[in-house]
């Protein structure tokens, strides 16, 4: 792939992130400043599947047009997006369970970005906006907000704690 190839695909990238996270959100999940670089997997017909970066993979891009969040892409969004954007804040008691990949309630929902409706793609976070998963919303943000009961975020990848990456 000639590197004007791989501009266009980061550029087409950049403006779909921005239409379905928000203003900023291209630059903060692909940057091109050329600091880092990003691997472009792509399907057997050319179109982009996976974007990894070296730590670990940032999105994966549907048939549907949308983008999945991995780990890193939460991240990403969480440290440039104003919070609430993209966001679900959930209470210490739920971490350990759902930075193991197991969802996350409406019961343990502290915070929401207004803005979340089901099927959007959310960050998981706590309430200083460490990322403890990654995954889609099954409420809306007003629903989250009231009820005790419920998914509220189907988690589809739990980070893992600080600590235990360590000392590995």
């Amino acid at each position: 792939m000639t590197d004007a190839n791989r501009e266009k695909t980061l550029a087409e990238l950049r403006t779909i992130a921005d239409y379905q996270f928000g203003a900023g959100a291209g630059g903060a999940l692909f940057p091109n400043d050329g600091s880092e670089s990003l691997t472009i997997r792509r399907s057997t017909s050319g179109r982009p599947r996976q974007i990894v970066s070296a730590d670990g993979r940032v999105v994966s891009y549907g048939t549907d047009g949308r983008f999945t969040l991995g780990v890193a892409g939460g991240r990403r969004l969480v440290d440039a997006l104003d919070r609430p954007t993209a966001r679900v804040v959930v209470g210490e008691e739920s971490e350990p369970f759902v930075r193991d990949g197991k969802n996350a309630f409406a019961k343990f929902v502290r915070d929401v970005d207004p803005a979340v409706r089901p099927g959007d793609e959310v960050a998981v976070v706590l309430d200083d906006d460490t990322v403890i998963a990654v995954g889609r919303a099954e409420l809306s943000a007003d629903a989250m907000a009231d009820f005790q009961t419920g998914m509220a975020v189907h988690v589809r990848e739990g980070a893992e704690a600080k600590a235990e990456a360590d000392g590995d």
